[in-house]
């Protein structure tokens, strides 16, 4: 997506988005970081926060799971915190019947100044403090162990080493500069040394702001193959994730059990 200062349009966008690829028979469907606001300030963020819960965007969410029969995984929501000027950034799980499963609260927050970028992501987000993973069983009966992060995140591997799942998620809205840079590497790096499929949903244009996210939204494989991408602009990566491929990689390199610093 590459979203705008009005929740309304950005909501039925990707209402839309998700109609689409559940007509394409996904089970599972990530949206990117901020899908429902990137405003012209940081600030903005505060003045839409929804209560944990409740609030339209939320429903909309639900509803949209519910409507299509499939695991939403709506990344993320500006949530309202114990401080009236901050807020979480909130990963929300829905599954096909619209119950919120899950929810993940960004742990590592964004800090970045070249002398022409300035971000500081604390000055209106409080940090999360819990690892969270979720199990879904997919319509061939096979529970998959699902790990949530979020963007800068992915900088950290020792987040991911404790998640241990089959399937580890990215909803991201990475700066164009450090995205060029890391976005790619960093994300096959955590495909492979888990052994594990990443889906990373991305912001990905010049948006109302003046912002350039980077973009590349993709699916890798457990063994680091990109299956399908989005370089940039509004639409859907659409790939087949089997299990299968998860046993069969850890098979022939167990390297997860030959884990000595832990």
């Amino acid at each position: 997506m590459v979203s705008g200062p009005s929740v309304t349009h950005n909501v039925q966008q990707a209402c839309r988005l998700i109609a689409q690829a559940a007509a394409q028979d996904a089970e599972l469907v990530v949206l990117p970081e901020y899908f429902c606001l990137i405003g012209d300030h940081d600030t903005d963020k505060l003045a839409i926060a929804e209560r944990p819960g409740d609030g339209p965007i939320q429903k909309a969410m639900s509803d949209c799971a519910l409507t299509h029969g499939v695991w939403l995984v709506a990344g993320t929501i500006p949530l309202q915190s114990s401080q009236v000027d901050r807020i979480t950034n909130s990963v929300l799980v829905f599954d096909p019947t619209g119950q919120r499963v899950a929810r993940y609260d960004k742990i590592h927050l964004f800090q970045f100044s070249n002398g022409q970028e300035s971000y500081d992501e604390a000055k209106v987000l409080i940090h999360g403090t819990t690892p969270c993973r979720f199990s879904l069983t997919s319509r061939d009966h096979y529970v998959w162990t699902v790990g949530l992060s979020v963007c800068y995140d992915l900088r950290f591997p020792e987040l991911y080493r404790q998640l241990e799942s089959d399937l580890l998620l990215v909803p991201a809205a990475f700066t164009y500069t450090t995205g060029l840079a890391h976005w790619e590497v960093l994300l096959r790096a955590r495909a492979i040394e888990n052994l594990a499929f990443v889906v990373a949903s991305a912001q990905g244009g010049k948006h109302p702001n003046g912002r350039r996210t980077y973009g590349n939204s993709m699916i890798i494989n457990p063994w680091g193959d990109i299956l399908n991408g989005l370089q940039e602009g509004e639409g859907m990566v659409v790939a087949d994730c089997h299990a299968g491929v998860i046993s069969e990689r850890r098979r022939q390199l167990p390297a997860l059990s030959h884990r000595v610093l832990i």
